[in-house]
């Protein structure tokens, strides 16, 4: 496979341990992740080459990312460097009835920081057949929108794929940038995108056709959301596929999980997932894109195979402490032939 080239920001992520509050801890777990960066680990353990591009600060905790990067067998030769911080990010993991919550501490940090013209585009996405970027990049700042969107221009021009995980943050998007304009000029040039109803409707008004998603609770059905990939291919005519994750909440415990891919003509539907137990949910959609671009790249003629894999590689994410998928092409094809039992393997 060609290489595959993501961008956008890598955070230290503290989290108390186990399923304590931020009120009751005394001590913080540390990883580092960010929505790119963990689609680029995923890649990197499918075996796929793959590059992140990023800014850090020059000192021992951009430091400590990139060697965290390096670990996982992905490309760095094209972050650049400057500013004074990375981002961070609070979680305090949920349980049953009790949500996780989020708290960002990424203002001024060295991404968010990043000017046009800083990154050489074209010397990056040479020999490379994908790029992929996501909605949280542009509502960094202005100038990591403004990066973000000569990368796009510069991959168009170059013949790369170009992908999008639209991810709409609500605690995001607050240095005054017209959300829907930024987002619609750079999802113009994408052939796949990836994202749920919630992601469509913010970034784009665009709601599944006589139904409310606030009522749907565990029952997710997936034909509802055939309008919603309707909408967004005649607002994207550039899209080739259109997908969208399937998301059912019962608690913060237990979810179920599958999703749909729409490639103008046929609706293609993966099975259904009941994650019964979980223990990371942080970065599932990160892992499915990961899934999704393997998937698109190792079967490219068989979008169902596609989707089927990065179902269940995002399935097996939510068993993984930390924000990146730590799991093989073996163990997610155990999982698509039907092998749930997680029996040890001697």
């Amino acid at each position: 496979m060609k290489k595959v080239v993501t961008f956008g920001e890598i955070m230290l992520r503290l989290s108390p341990p186990g399923f304590l509050r931020f009120s009751q801890t005394n001590t913080f777990d540390a990883v580092y992740g960010g929505g790119e960066s963990n689609v680029a680990v995923s890649l990197a353990n499918y075996g796929v080459p793959v590059e992140f591009v990023t800014r850090l600060p020059k000192n021992d905790i951009g430091e400590c990312a990139l060697m965290e990067m390096r670990k996982r067998n992905v490309g760095t030769d094209h972050i650049v460097y400057g500013g004074d911080r990375l981002g961070i990010y609070f979680l305090e993991t949920g349980a049953v009835s009790r949500g996780s919550k989020v708290v960002y501490d990424r203002a001024h940090s060295a991404i968010a920081e990043v000017e046009a013209g800083m990154i050489d585009w074209k010397k990056v996405f040479e020999g490379v057949e994908w790029f992929h970027w996501t909605g949280i990049t542009p509502a960094i700042s202005q100038g990591a929108a403004d990066a973000c969107l000569e990368a796009v221009e510069m991959a168009s021009k170059m013949g790369v794929t170009v992908s999008t995980d639209l991810n709409y943050r609500a605690k995001l998007w607050n240095y005054g940038g017209d959300r829907e304009a930024i987002m619609t000029e750079l999802t113009s040039y994408c052939d796949i995108i990836l994202g749920n109803e919630e992601d469509a409707e913010k970034h784009f008004g665009i709601k599944p056709e006589g139904l409310d998603i606030t009522t749907q609770g565990e029952h997710v059905k997936a034909e509802a959301f055939l309008s919603v990939c309707e909408q967004m291919m005649k607002k994207f005519p550039r899209a080739k596929k259109v997908i969208t994750t399937l998301r059912g909440s019962i608690s913060a415990s237990h979810n179920t999980w599958a999703g749909v891919l729409y490639d103008g003509k046929t609706m293609f539907t993966s099975p259904e997932y009941q994650i019964t137990h979980i223990v990371d949910r942080v970065g599932g959609g990160d892992s499915f894109m990961g899934g999704l671009i393997y998937g698109l790249l190792k079967y490219p003629e068989d979008d169902q195979n596609a989707l089927n894999f990065a179902v269940a590689a995002s399935c097996l994410k939510h068993t993984i402490k930390g924000d990146a998928n730590l799991v093989t092409v073996s163990e997610v094809e155990k999982l698509m032939g039907g092998d749930a039992s997680g029996r040890v393997a001697r």
